[in-house]
């Protein structure tokens, strides 16, 4: 199912050399270049860009990761880690893709 364009809008940027710390709950799209600590709770989707350090447990629809997290994602469609991504965690998501040269040390669980 491709993306509509509401759902590629950004609700919520932490740009590069950002910091943020706390809980996140958002309607559509969040984007991190920058540092968060906390937990991020959303529908839509959450985009960890080159530069972003995440310390989080993620619940979202949609999670594409090319920077680092530490904690757990449950994304409830996709997870995809890009060759940049170093991921330190758990997956549980129903859909996997991890691109050539990605970091991760965790446990994946597939749900259907």
């Amino acid at each position: 199912m491709a993306d509509t364009t509401e759902n590629l809008i950004v609700n919520s940027l932490i740009g590069e050399g950002s910091e943020f710390r706390g809980e996140f709950i958002v309607k559509d799209l969040i984007r991190i270049d920058g540092y968060f600590k906390g937990n991020i709770i959303t529908e839509g989707k959450v985009l960890v860009g080159r530069s972003g350090v995440v310390e989080t447990d993620i619940r979202a629809g949609v999670v594409v990761v090319g920077g680092e997290v530490r904690g757990s994602i449950h994304a409830d469609r996709r997870v995809t880690l890009l060759s940049t991504c170093k991921l330190y965690g758990d997956v549980v998501t129903r859909s996997l893709i991890i691109e050539e040269g990605v970091v991760f040390e965790g446990r994946c669980t597939i749900n259907r």
